[in-house]
């Protein structure tokens, strides 16, 4: 072979060689991408309650999101919006596992819902990335937060996952809600990701040596950051309240350990026989209470309707056995019912409307009733019949159960004192909470079923939320639930009281009945976050604007 021949057999095997190299080289940097977004969906699930911890690792919260700069950094704008996807679904297959449970759509629809929107939101951050390289980081904050807060709103309203709730356990924390709502606790989570991961824009190996190095070429916003972060510590320890001088009332928390998701009179006499039992039990043990409280749906066949109609003689000799327990007591009882009644459609025909619901039975009657507000989407009501008819025939197909919705704040007088009852899914909104306190509650009694799960980090999950409520409006928080986590939440957001999970019995506590002093979040509400939110749709304009001029100076 001459030697030219041999320069040009060389020359030809080079653009080949090269295009292995790069196939390995974009394999080799899809394969790093996925091991971030799946580090990052570890880090935000263990953040949480979980299966490891049931109280979750909330420090982790603070570096939950330490991947997504580099991620975002990293990735093409081709590739940007499926790893939005993947880590969305990937996420929330993880943080919520225990849906699996819940109804047989919800371990798919949730997760797909958002990826969804982390499609969406993966590419804003990194247009926010690459039109303020330098400072971009305080502009993907403002969108996280308006993400989180636009996820609560509207038919998918879904609070779970929020970072701010990751703290539940640190009680000065909590505190700080009374300002804003939990979205300054998110703000305060979610910052040091965000500003951190950028140290490893350059390599992950040696990361001491980066955040080092990170902080030494900014430190100003490090600097701000720990001086919000210190002011912040110091109002949620000054701003603890005593209420050692106010009113307890003295109240028993029936925990029946039935799920009435079982369906049937066996399972309804199973639940009505617990918590009679229970509640007996309680009484004797303790003649110092004040009130009895059961959980959401701890009876399920609807008393008036039932009283009214008889349509089912054994539904209706359930509910006359209830009642004439409750005639014989001397407190007052709070439980959860559905509310059946018949009313005149359109077209003139009497047709059944039920609500999921709360009443109070004092001095020998049923005194109001509660119509939840805030149903569960798919599976307490779907309002695109119409639209999406399809679906709609599946949930039916599935067993799902559709309420109406109520629109009044009740506030309930009973044993001395005003409390109102948002219903299981209700305590995980700050605005029910907010308005329900502003309507005259001196007490949040929440009244829950989360039996179904079986889990008990889902049941930690639900809690962590409504520790947050107590923080935002510095009132007691009362959770009965038929499964766990049932609970006393006082004014400064620390639990005092806890019965262990998935077991029947009862739980006596003295609740506070504070009232003197209203927070900030009580006069404003989400205001702040309603603001951020206008405000990251117009930076989102104002970065897509500054990448195109960027690109159009770029091309002259």
């Amino acid at each position: 072979m001459s030697h030219s021949s041999s320069k040009a057999t060389t020359a030809s095997k080079l653009p080949q060689n090269q295009a292995g190299n790069n196939k390995h080289s974009r394999l080799r940097n899809v394969a790093v991408d996925l091991g971030l977004i799946a580090a990052a969906a570890v880090l935000f699930s263990a953040a949480f309650p979980n299966p490891v911890n049931q109280h979750g690792f909330g420090f982790l919260g603070f570096i939950a999101l330490l991947p997504l700069p580099l991620i975002v950094r990293r990735a093409s704008w081709r590739v940007i919006a499926p790893y939005g996807f993947v880590y969305g679904f990937l996420t929330y297959s993880l943080f919520n596992y225990w849906l699996l449970n819940f109804h047989p759509l919800a371990i798919f629809i949730v997760p797909v819902i958002y990826a969804v929107y982390f499609t969406a939101l993966f590419p804003a951050l990194k247009l926010a990335d690459r039109a303020f390289p330098r400072y971009g980081f305080l502009i993907q904050l403002c969108f996280w937060l308006a993400y989180e807060y636009l996820r609560t709103q509207f038919f998918l309203g879904y609070p779970y996952g929020i970072l701010g709730y990751s703290q539940f356990m640190v009680s000065p924390l909590v505190r700080v809600s009374g300002l804003v709502g939990v979205w300054g606790v998110s703000a305060l989570v979610v910052y040091p990701s965000l500003y951190l991961g950028r140290a490893f824009f350059s390599g992950l190996t040696q990361p001491h040596r980066r955040i080092a190095a990170m902080v030494r070429n900014q430190p100003l916003p490090a600097l701000v950051y720990l001086g919000v972060l210190a002011a912040a510590l110091l109002y949620g320890v000054v701003s603890t309240v005593d209420y050692s001088g106010v009113r307890h009332v003295r109240a028993a928390l029936v925990q029946q350990n039935v799920d009435p998701w079982d369906g049937g009179l066996d399972a309804y006499r199973a639940s009505l026989n617990a918590s009679l039992r229970q509640s007996s039990a309680a009484l004797a043990e303790d003649p110092e209470i004040e009130i009895v409280i059961w959980s959401e749906t701890s009876f399920v066949p609807a008393i008036e309707y039932h009283t009214r109609y008889r349509e089912h003689q054994e539904s209706y000799e359930l509910v006359r056995e209830l009642v004439g327990f409750l005639r014989q007591q001397d407190v007052p009882f709070v439980l959860g019912n559905g509310d059946g009644r018949m009313v005149r459609n359109e077209q003139g025909e009497l047709v059944r409307e039920d609500y999921n619901a709360a009443l109070v039975f004092d001095n020998g009657r049923f005194i109001d009733v509660y119509h939840k507000i805030h149903l569960v989407p798919f599976t307490e009501h779907f309002p695109y019949q119409d639209a999406l008819p399809w679906m709609h025939r599946l949930l039916v197909e599935n067993d799902t159960t559709f309420w109406q919705a109520g629109d009044e704040y009740t506030v309930f007088e009973a044993a001395g004192f005003s409390f109102s009852t948002p219903i299981c899914f209700e305590d995980s909104f700050g605005y029910l909470s907010r308005n329900f306190v502003n309507a005259g509650a001196e007490v949040i009694v929440n009244l829950t079923n989360d039996s179904w799960a079986h889990s008990v980090p889902s049941a930690m999950q639900h809690m962590a939320m409504a520790v947050f409520r107590a923080g935002e409006t510095r009132r007691s928080v009362v959770r009965g639930t038929n499964g766990g986590m049932t609970s006393v939440i006082d004014p400064n957001g620390e639990i005092t009281a806890l019965y262990p999970a998935f077991v029947e019995g009862y739980l006596i506590a003295d609740v506070p009945v504070y009232t003197e002093r209203d927070t900030l979040y009580l006069r404003i509400g989400d205001a702040v976050a309603v603001i951020l939110t206008f405000v990251g749709f117009a930076l989102l304009v104002l970065c897509g604007i500054r990448t195109a001029l960027d690109k159009s100076r770029a091309n002259h």
